[in-house]
């Protein structure tokens, strides 16, 4: 098994949580986002949309974090309880991984990710709508009243939703005074998966590294982002 991944991305490292707590051995290869090696011919043969992180079981690609996790859970360990089988417990982990796609990540990506990576500002409407997102996550929890994301117990949902909250930490947003409860579930998983948390763990010094000192992307041809230009050398 191969995942082809990058080291600081929130949904290859949620991927790699969950081969690590299933116990699953791969081969981690490292995609290039610099160099943009996902934009290749090359890569576009295994993953169309040209996305990270993608996995290869054995001549069978599948994109999309969400479903690699849930495929790696129905395939490898279908009695585990990371991805319970009863259809209501199963429901709000589908939920919750459907909601950190869809709604939350978006936003956390637009105002963490956009503007370290490419030519894009922070903006008060992206803080907005940020804070909308953290207030419904919010929501969630508190009405759960559960340790974790989708329960009682650990599940995949989890990974992706700490791999998004990680991002905020890595620019020292504060996530604490507005929204307590997704800090304590947050705090929380670091504590009871020190082994676990160490992955993402990581990806987010990374992330903060870049915060500081933002990549040349100079040299990436993209067909949406704008490309920050880089101030000539003296």
């Amino acid at each position: 098994m191969k995942l082809y991944a990058v080291s600081d991305g929130p949904p290859s490292l949620a991927v790699r949580m969950a081969l690590q707590a299933l116990n699953i051995p791969y081969e981690h290869i490292s995609v290039d986002y610099g160099k943009g090696e996902h934009m290749t011919e090359a890569y576009e043969k295994m993953n169309p949309q040209k996305e990270i992180p993608v996995l290869d079981d054995d001549g069978f690609f599948l994109s999309e974090s969400n479903a690699i996790l849930q495929y790696l859970c129905d395939k490898y360990a279908p009695t585990n309880a990371l991805y319970p089988s009863e259809p209501k417990e199963r429901a709000v982990v589908n939920h919750r991984l459907c909601f950190n796609q869809a709604f939350l990540y978006p936003q956390i990506s637009a105002y963490v990710m956009a503007p370290i990576f490419f030519d894009y500002q922070r903006t008060e409407m992206g803080l907005k709508k940020l804070n909308i997102a953290l207030d419904t996550f919010e929501t969630y929890l508190q009405r759960g009243g559960t340790k974790y994301a989708a329960g009682n117990g650990l599940t995949i949902a989890d990974f992706p939703l700490v791999t998004s909250v990680m991002c905020l930490e890595a620019i020292g947003f504060d996530v604490r005074t507005r929204c307590s409860t997704v800090y304590d579930w947050y705090a929380g998983f670091k504590q009871a998966h020190p082994e676990l948390w160490s992955i993402a763990a990581k990806g987010m010094e990374e992330i903060a590294e870049f915060e500081k000192n933002p990549p040349d992307l100079s040299s990436m041809v993209h067909p949406i982002h704008p490309i920050r230009k880089q101030a000539a050398k003296k």
